[in-house]
């Protein structure tokens, strides 16, 4: 082999979360990598990127398929006929085989690659279904979800057994397999390449006429604890304890979400109310002092970010999330749950705080950390050098260490 693996990464959409990971071992010559997306992706940003490459997906991939019952069965199969051929064809280009694939599951479909192409193949699947993944019970799945989940979980438990490894963001990820697949899966997050700042500000908030408690996550839903933090900021204000305060809750409200309560809102209010957001707002009216600066520009929504003195990060459910890598290596200072993927990013009393799912507990930590500014300054350094550990610099070793395991299982399988 030659002492660069040629590796392709595989996804319709572009840039994701392997797209930096992708440019990184290629401009510091780890792999001669290459990343495959749809060619209108190929077209919007090959002036930019000189190693896309594209596929052309057997129909449409966006949108209803003929059967909703089996939509991502289908998708993934239009894709993935694309994704084989278009790796045929480049493979006789380079004159050379292609040493690993790394698909996403569901975007990047490796299902009919196995047994037609001589690569080691490599799926990311972010959960197995949503059944697994858990919603609100507040907010239910209707019956034709709940069924079509199913479908989901016969793609990605197909992918665990068939590929020559299988990564997931996190270790609670791992844990919604069956456990007898979770032997052939591996936990990585992704890398990133977020500039942190120097230190964390250390200056009491008394010198601040001001201070931001804020929420932020891409979409404002049940999922990432919107609700939570609108029913603690509503506690609050009936309170009256909001003198100089300002809230904030960073994110796109109208965004697809990891759950049901925008099916549920427009069954509930038939057009009345377009949003969760909005029902939130009527379900807690003191909570309408939230500012909703909505989808924003990369670079202001970064100095959005510099702007908190404290973020809530109460989630429900989820498997990892980049918005609070975000949060943890621009030096934020956070209250976290304490369950599903956040106790694997944020040490207790450390780089932050971690919580049950109590409305007390949440108020007092709350004033507690507002009156002790060195406390935040502590967490939010400690965050920082959280980030800095899943910079892509540091991760992406990590990475080809995987890649190359799945190279050798390729090679020489084990029983």
């Amino acid at each position: 082999m030659p002492s660069q693996p040629l590796i392709v990464f595989v996804g319709a959409v572009y840039p994701s979360q392997y797209s930096l990971l992708c440019s990184y071992l290629r401009s510091q010559k780890m792999a001669d990598a290459w990343f495959m997306t749809t060619p209108g992706h190929k077209t919007k940003h090959e002036a930019q990127c000189d190693h896309l490459l594209s596929f052309q997906p057997d129909g449409k991939i966006v949108g209803p398929q003929s059967y909703y019952y089996s939509s991502k069965v289908e998708r993934s199969a239009r894709i993935c006929r694309g994704v084989l051929a278009a790796l045929k064809d480049f493979e006789k280009k380079q004159g050379r085989k292609i040493d690993l694939v790394v698909a996403h599951s569901l975007w990047g479909a490796p299902n009919w690659l196995y047994g037609e192409i001589d690569a080691a193949v490599i799926s990311y699947i972010e959960f197995p279904s949503y059944l697994a993944h858990g919603w609100d019970a507040a907010y239910p799945p209707d019956a034709a979800q709940r069924q079509s989940d199913r479908n989901t979980e016969m793609l990605h438990f197909h992918q665990v057994l068939c590929s020559d490894l299988t990564i997931v963001p996190s270790a609670h990820a791992r844990s919604m397999f069956p456990a007898l697949l979770q032997d052939r899966i591996a936990v990585q997050f992704e890398g990133f390449d977020i500039e942190a700042p120097p230190h964390a500000s250390t200056a009491p908030s008394s010198n601040k006429q001001v201070f931001t408690i804020a929420f932020s996550a891409r979409d404002l839903s049940s999922a990432k604890g919107l609700e939570t933090y609108v029913r603690l900021v509503d506690r609050m204000v009936r309170e009256g304890n909001v003198s100089n305060t300002r809230f904030l809750a960073i994110g796109d409200p109208t965004a697809a979400t990891y759950g049901y309560e925008q099916q549920w809102v427009e069954r509930k209010y038939q057009g009345k109310v377009t949003s969760f957001r909005d029902h939130l707002l009527k379900v807690y009216p003191a909570a309408e002092v939230i500012e909703f600066p909505g989808r924003l520009p990369y670079a202001e929504f970064a100095q959005m970010l510099s702007s908190v003195d404290l973020f809530l990060y109460p989630l429900r459910y989820g498997v990892a999330n980049w918005g609070l890598m975000e949060i943890l290596a621009r030096g934020g200072c956070v209250i976290g749950s304490n369950w599903g993927f956040i106790p694997e990013l944020i040490q207790n009393d450390v780089n932050g705080l971690l919580l049950p799912d109590n409305d007390d507990s949440w108020i007092t930590a709350i004033q507690q950390l507002r009156a002790d500014p060195a406390r935040r300054a502590r967490y939010a350094q400690a965050a920082i050098e959280t980030g800095k550990r899943y910079h892509i610099s540091a991760v992406a070793p990590r990475y080809l260490s995987l890649f190359e395991r799945a190279m050798a299982q390729k090679r020489a399988p084990l029983l």
